[in-house]
């Protein structure tokens, strides 16, 4: 038996904010951020387990902090035990009710948790040899619905439910799993449609996503509705009438005024809204989805728990799921929420925008194809063009699709160089801006 014998976090923050890469309308100047962590055992094989929150700079502190509370549950501990019982060892940590209490299931300590189980994660896939897509993907339906926490979900799925979703996608494994391989899964891209951008990148960006194969492109809104038409026109004009523009929000309006601001950007034709309004307000969601229908309301990056997403699917108040890799408890609550669209027949598209979203919420996806919806219809990873560099094994797309990642593990591990590179020190603070710039500087920077 190995021991878990390192348990070693780092807030990692990289100064995005100077060229308004990730500014939308409610996050204008964010340093792209990971609280980061690895875990090192004793055993001969050298492998390591990696995993992090993705933040978006000040408070990553307090995130590394929170998976720092976690390590008396990992160091001194047996591995395999906790790698064959991923299961059980998530309830445990999702249920030590006193740290339970800082939540429940929400906020920072959860999120720390999903750092740690995804670590995990990919040290039993890194163990397997095996990508953790396909690890995933090779697991038996019973194996499965053993990572499921099935309290508080048994009203909509219960274990029985979930049995039939995997034994029904069963038997079109392999071929699923063939067709990724030759295909890659599809990709849209909000390269483009940072808010910040000027009009002539803009326009550029959205030229460049075409060329670059992408049938879908998504555009920041909610600062100005002028501005936004604006906007959009360019978009529609650069990319033609085929390709598919989405609009994200981020949480910016009210109710009414999500209905109206949409109203005025519907002959644009968006392919859906996204995060409208609180992403909380599940009765809100609703109500816009019935207002501005037939435009779908997509929303999920910043749902706490599984039991927001069984909510928001039984009001109908979302139309298009958005899973995050590192917002919920890890790959279980994710594979948990995956079984939850399948039941309700909604597609989902998962959030990739940030540091080192789109290598882990890859496999998610790819998963959810081979095992559980086994459907591309209307799903789609997002992409963005920023700090893969920073990975070992950064994303690769081709034609506008994600290549299946073929390394064993679960995308997370960091270059060890830009982990000390882009360390945060507080009392230097190299790398991260000690305040933003002003936004007339911030905007100049961005316009290329």
């Amino acid at each position: 038996m190995s021991i878990i014998i390192g348990f070693e976090t780092h807030d990692v923050r990289f100064p995005t904010s100077t060229s308004l890469d990730g500014s939308d309308a409610m996050n204008p100047d964010p340093d792209y951020s990971a609280a980061y962590l690895r875990l090192v055992t004793d055993a001969d094989d050298g492998l390591e387990g990696h995993g992090f929150v993705f933040t978006i700079g000040r408070g990553n502190d307090v995130e590394v902090a929170a998976i720092q509370a976690l390590r008396d549950h990992l160091l001194g501990r047996e591995v395999e035990p906790v790698l064959d019982s991923l299961g059980a060892f998530w309830r445990e940590l999702v249920y030590d009710s006193q740290l339970r209490w800082l939540g429940p299931e929400k906020g920072v300590m959860h999120m720390a948790i999903g750092a740690v189980v995804n670590a995990l994660w990919d040290l039993k896939a890194k163990r397997a040899g095996r990508p953790l897509w396909q690890l995933l993907s090779t697991m038996s339906p019973e194996e499965l619905v053993e990572l499921v926490d099935f309290r508080y979900l048994s009203d909509v799925l219960s274990p029985d439910d979930a049995l039939d979703i995997l034994r029904r996608a069963e038997p079109g494994r392999a071929a699923r799993t063939e067709a990724l391989l030759a295909a890659g899964y599809p990709a849209y891209t909000t390269t483009p449609g940072w808010l910040g951008y000027s009009d002539a990148k803009l326009d550029r960006l959205c030229r460049e996503a075409v060329a670059d194969g992408f049938t879908q492109v998504k555009l920041k809104v909610g600062g100005d509705v002028e501005d936004d038409v604006r906007r959009l026109g360019i978009a529609r004009n650069a990319v033609g009438p085929d390709i598919r523009i989405a609009v994200d929000a981020n949480q910016r309006w009210d109710v009414a005024e999500a209905i109206e601001w949409m109203a005025r950007l519907a002959p644009f034709d968006p392919a859906w809204i996204e995060e409208p309004t609180s992403p909380d307000d599940i009765l809100g969601h609703a109500a816009i989805a019935r207002g501005i229908a037939p435009i779908p309301v997509a929303t999920g990056e910043h749902m706490a728990n599984r039991i927001m997403f069984k909510q928001f699917l039984q009001a109908d108040a979302l139309q298009i799921l958005q899973i995050d890799s590192t917002r919920v408890a890890g790959v279980n609550e994710n594979v948990t929420i995956l079984l939850l669209a399948a039941k309700f027949g909604v597609p989902v598209c998962p959030h990739a925008g940030g540091v080192g979203l789109c290598e882990a919420v890859q496999h998610l996806s790819m998963f959810d194809f081979v095992a559980v919806s086994g459907s591309e219809d209307g799903r789609m990873i997002e992409f963005v063009d920023h700090l893969h560099e920073h990975f070992t094994e950064p994303v690769e797309i081709v034609a506008g699709r994600y290549r299946a990642p073929l390394a064993p593990g679960g995308g997370s591990e960091m270059l060890s160089s830009s982990i000390a590179a882009f360390e945060f020190r507080p009392s230097t603070t190299p790398t991260t801006p000690s305040a933003p710039a002003p936004t007339s500087e911030r905007v100049a920077a961005a316009h290329d």
